[in-house]
């Protein structure tokens, strides 16, 4: 199959899954072509079945915001024209939703039928496509595929109470390369981080508000009180200088490394004893997910999709929204002992071996197959 694939090109999950999926596609044999503004952070190295096409979006004085939909439209017409394009699978349904249904019907003035589906990831439905100033698009688009797909049960509901859906919505959860995260961890790198044998509690995110990095840091005060700990915040965004205040009112700034944004994030998984991911909202939680791959038990909110995967005193802990307490006494029951710590850390890695990609990637092919059988002319 020629599959075009219209994701944003940054760190979100959404872009991530994106990504991953293209490769493990294009691993498969199929011609996988990337359309985005710029090359996604997770395309790296050379793959024969990869393409990338870059929209430019021209810049004129008349206008103050670029029409990125109208050029990723014009983009995606020009690429199935020239690519042989089977069908185009869009992530995050604003704008992506909408330019692949003018792309697809201008297409069709030329006798090219080509079929889109759309795959949710999130805040496209539970915050920014709720907005009343996109919501007629958003729902008009997202009836308009020709399948349209959710990340986890929490996401399909979510849209079905917040948009008038007249489709069915498949859900295929987020998926992780076990492979790629069983990694051995690297003692050098530990000691940097913990050098008298700490505790090392992980965080990444995009700091935005919906993560609540506060409670991240509040939480790690609480383990850290009885535990010695270290904190590893990795990524970037709004919410940082805040952190960076708040670490400085706690007197915990030697125990807590802000790192930015990392690419190779399967060896700093490798090295963490605990996962934090206390947001107040996550249609999925990919990097929970991910962590749980490494072996890391993680604590977070029991909130949005989160519940799909932490499983509650098994491979990790579930708390309410804002309850730093609960969540750092949850934390300590972890670490505080080496063979319940053990336990954790084997039960995360067996959780995380049913979203592994070998699992989830055939039913992406599988609906791909279905909506190119329901769409012959």
């Amino acid at each position: 199959m020629n599959i075009g694939i219209v994701c944003y090109p940054t760190f979100g999950g959404s872009g991530v899954l994106a990504t991953e999926l293209g490769k493990a596609l294009a691993d498969k044999g199929h011609s996988i072509h990337f359309i985005t503004y710029q090359q996604p952070v997770r395309l790296t190295g050379f793959s024969a079945n990869i393409f990338y096409h870059e929209v430019r979006v021209p810049t004129y004085p008349l206008f103050d915001f670029p029409p990125y939909e109208t050029a990723l439209a014009s983009m995606l017409v020009d690429v199935v024209r020239n690519n042989h394009i089977d069908l185009l699978h869009v992530h995050y349904a604003i704008p992506h939703a909408s330019a692949a249904y003018m792309a697809k019907k201008i297409l069709e003035t030329e006798g090219l039928h080509i079929p889109f589906i759309t795959t949710l990831h999130g805040t496209d439905i539970t915050l920014v496509g709720k907005d009343k100033t996109y919501a007629p698009v958003v729902s008009f688009s997202i009836n308009q595929s020709d399948a349209i797909t959710a990340v986890s049960n929490n996401l399909r509901e979510e849209t079905f109470a917040n948009f008038k859906i007249e489709k069915e919505i498949n859900v295929i959860h987020n998926f992780v390369d076990i492979h790629r995260f069983n990694k051995k961890p690297i003692d050098a790198f530990r000691k940097v981080i913990a050098p008298a044998g700490e505790k090392i509690i992980l965080h990444a995110s995009n700091f935005r508000k919906i993560k609540r990095i506060a409670d991240v840091i509040r939480i790690f005060d609480v383990i850290k009180k009885d535990i010695p700990s270290k904190l590893l915040l990795v990524g970037d965004g709004p919410e940082r200088p805040m952190a960076e205040e708040l670490c400085r009112e706690l007197g915990i700034c030697d125990d807590a490394r802000f790192v930015g944004k990392q690419q190779d994030m399967e060896e700093i998984y490798a090295i963490a004893d605990l996962f934090l991911l206390p947001s107040e909202y996550e249609s999925f939680g990919l990097s929970a997910l991910e962590a749980m791959a490494a072996g890391t038990p993680v604590i977070a909110t029991n909130a949005g999709g989160l519940p799909e995967i932490v499983s509650h005193g098994v491979n990790g802990f579930l708390g309410n929204i804002g309850d730093v307490k609960s969540m750092g006494d949850f934390g300590k029951i972890i670490l505080g002992d080496a063979e319940v710590h053990k336990s954790f850390k084997f039960a995360a890695r067996e959780q995380a071996l049913k979203f592994d990609i070998e699992n989830i990637v055939p039913l992406y092919e599988s609906l791909y197959m279905k909506v190119l059988k329901n769409n012959t002319h």
